[in-house]
């Protein structure tokens, strides 16, 4: 009768609490599988999958670390524009960017109200930089990212994989 009273309780338990009763469970001698903890994610991932983005829609990684010396400056020109404007896109769907300083490059910017860390000074600095001074490039501010989830178990270190056709 016990087992009667059990198989009972376990198939309304599964059925509406998706797991079966500690006390059958221990009755039985089933403990519950530790459920394996996801990837910590490091500090270098979110990196490694822009990196991975930007070579599947852009081919940058192939482009930078190809040996450019056997081919003319028209071959690379050509070839870069195809690199700029598969960057370009995907930089502008996953983070969206925006100027440090919002001035014309090559007049005169003030830099009171950035941090130390928004400006980076050139040329002949005094100690106490001034209020401010030519702008020679505007910097670049991420206001915001968004890439899309990792995939559970994927290695953040393949960038791309390799690639080998059956014959």
């Amino acid at each position: 009768m016990t087992r009667f009273v059990f198989a009972f309780r376990c198939f309304f338990a599964i059925l509406f609490k998706r797991q079966l009763p500690e006390d059958v469970a221990r009755e039985f001698g089933f403990t519950r599988a530790a459920r394996p903890a996801p990837p910590a994610l490091s500090a270098s991932d979110g990196a490694l999958q822009m990196l991975s983005i930007l070579q599947r829609d852009a081919r940058l990684v192939d482009f930078v670390m190809e040996d450019l010396a056997p081919y003319s400056d028209e071959q690379v020109g050509a070839a870069v524009r195809g690199v700029h404007d598969g960057c370009r896109e995907t930089l502008s769907r996953y983070v969206r960017l925006s100027p440090v300083l919002d001035a014309v490059e090559g007049t005169y910017a003030k830099a009171e109200a950035l941090s130390a860390e928004a400006v980076k000074w050139i040329g002949n600095v005094p100690a106490q930089p001034p209020p401010g001074g030519v702008l020679r490039h505007k910097g670049w501010r991420a206001e915001t990212v968004d890439l899309p989830a990792m995939p559970p178990n994927r290695n953040a270190r393949i960038i791309a994989p390799a690639e080998l056709e059956v014959e």
